[in-house]
């Protein structure tokens, strides 16, 4: 399977995605459209992963519109995606959902609560790394996956290929690091959550996280 990644900041790459990638022997290939314009065609994508970005779906960038062409071409051929953060906004926006500022801004470890049995072995709270303050619309043709406390919109699934959450399940600590030392600044100003860069960063991953993560993978990928 060739797994095509875009990544959008060079502090939010694939993590255990990447992990999973390799447990299987599938090739992964990582783009940086923010930085080059170059994207992968639909004919040689097997599972498109869309990370985050301090960008939005709602930016007037030639190449954010050339990422939801490319959705759109994957989402009629039925192939499995998964997006994470702006990843999942891309995905709703590309379904005709809306991208707002969302009722609180969240960045840090808070619990995601289950909100769909659809995929099995998913427990019914998890612990997961949230780094954004805008949200997306559950599009029309999707169900709601995960909730928050402060944010009901925090994952959806479409059909049974296609994977959207607002929050991160796939960094490992050697990324969380990485995020925080670059963008840490971020968690300063209005966060909900109320920690600080370095709450964030000694807070341990969960070590289910990554199980989660490699079942949402499957799922989509059966």
């Amino acid at each position: 399977m060739r797994i095509n990644v875009l990544q959008h900041t060079p502090n939010e790459g694939p993590g255990t995605i990447a992990t999973w990638a390799n447990h299987h022997g599938h090739e992964l290939f990582v783009y940086h459209p923010y930085q080059f314009g170059i994207l992968p065609t639909e004919k040689e994508t097997d599972l498109l992963v869309i990370l985050g970005g301090p960008m939005s779906p709602n930016d007037d960038m030639a190449w954010i519109q050339a990422e939801r062409d490319l959705i759109k071409q994957l989402l009629a051929a039925h192939k499995p995606i998964f997006g994470a953060c702006y990843g999942a906004q891309q995905i709703a926006k590309t379904l005709g959902a809306k991208i707002s500022k969302a009722p609180a801004k969240e960045v840090g470890w808070a619990t995601v609560y289950l909100e769909n049995t659809k995929i099995p072995g998913i427990p019914a709270e998890l612990t997961a790394l949230h780094w954004h303050e805008d949200q997306f619309e559950v599009p029309k043709q999707a169900q709601l996956l995960f909730s928050s406390k402060l944010v009901k919109n925090q994952g959806f699934l479409l059909n049974d290929n296609v994977i959207g959450l607002q929050f991160h399940f796939e960094p490992a600590a050697d990324n969380v690091r990485e995020m925080v030392v670059n963008d840490g600044r971020y968690a300063l100003d209005h966060n909900a959550l109320e920690q600080t860069p370095a709450d964030i960063l000694h807070h341990p991953v969960p070590p289910e996280n990554q199980t989660i993560m490699f079942k949402l993978l499957d799922f989509i990928t059966k």
